[in-house]
């Protein structure tokens, strides 16, 4: 038994030494704190990296000024996870939803429409402050039944924001005009939130309008992304989020490596200089734009 527990101790500190070097290092910490709107802190971000334990994830956003991140679901397990870890953590709030390329994984809109009701139970939760993610996905589901049940769940969780009060957290890949008409059509909720924002100025005049809500990626720092840059420099200040999508889409110059909620500074920084403004009002702001989205993080706690 010893042994065992000296080879698992071993083992550990092995792979937390491994994540060392793996992961980026730590940015400079803000001064004014703020929130990661959109992580996965339960995934992978590929096959040789096993995922960062979330309280390690946690305690390192904490350690540069990170006040609490929005842990989102993608499949049932992965909501009924992301709604256990809310109730408990008063870091985390959570978003439950079948992803859009998950809907077509169902074999008919009936088991689809069960594992939907689920999702509707969990958005009854008081720490469950967000649908999604949900949308539409162009880019991978191809095929008339397939698009019909990727758009029959996105309509049925905007349904259950609704119901709820909560906000609708969008997944848009090329998608756009489809996305704002059925937003248009069913009747958006009152908080609408573009996911790590793909969308050019056009798209960011429509959010304008409609008073949705546009969140910034690590992916607005490449260089090619101009568009994400026009849009951000044209949206309505009090639409303006930040997020990770960790552990994906690490911001330059950690791009093509693990994203972790700990790398917000580094988007939050490169935000304020493209707006030329001080990194404490743009973070002062996203604070402020992220608790009228998703309300207190301090409520709701079991």
């Amino acid at each position: 038994m010893a042994e065992e527990q000296f080879l698992r101790s071993k083992s550990a500190g092995e792979d937390s030494q491994k994540r060392k070097l793996e992961y980026p290092p730590l940015p400079e910490p803000l001064e004014v704190g703020t929130y990661d709107n959109h992580c996965h802190l339960e995934f992978a971000f590929n096959d040789a990296e096993p995922p960062m334990p979330w309280k390690e994830n946690l305690d390192l956003a904490t350690s540069v000024g990170m006040l609490g991140v929005v842990q989102v679901g993608v499949t049932l397990e992965s909501s009924k996870w992301s709604a256990e870890l809310a109730a408990r953590e008063p870091r985390v709030l959570a978003a439950v939803a079948l992803h859009p390329n998950e809907a077509p994984l169902y074999a008919n809109v009936i088991a689809l429409d069960a594992a939907i009701a689920e999702i509707a139970e969990l958005a009854k939760q008081p720490r469950v402050r967000a649908i999604g993610e949900t949308g539409l996905d162009f880019y991978r589901t191809e095929g008339e039944e397939n698009v019909f049940l990727q758009q029959h769940s996105f309509e049925e969780h905007i349904r259950i924001a609704k119901e709820n009060d909560i906000a609708v957290m969008i997944h848009d890949r090329e998608a756009h005009e489809q996305v704002v008409e059925t937003l248009k059509r069913v009747g958006a909720p009152e908080k609408v939130v573009f996911h790590c924002y793909s969308g050019d100025a056009q798209l960011a005049e429509i959010c304008n309008e409609n008073g949705w809500y546009m969140s910034f990626a690590g992916n607005i720092t490449i260089k090619r992304n101009q568009d994400f840059r026009d849009a951000l420099k044209l949206a309505r200040r009090e639409l303006i989020l930040v997020e990770t999508d960790a552990p994906f889409l690490a911001p330059e110059p950690y791009r093509g490596r693990t994203n972790s909620p700990y790398l917000v500074p580094i988007t939050v920084r490169y935000m304020a200089e493209q707006l030329g403004i001080e990194a404490n009002e743009m973070a002062a702001q996203l604070t402020s734009n992220t608790e009228r989205v998703y309300g207190s993080w301090q409520e709701g706690l079991a």
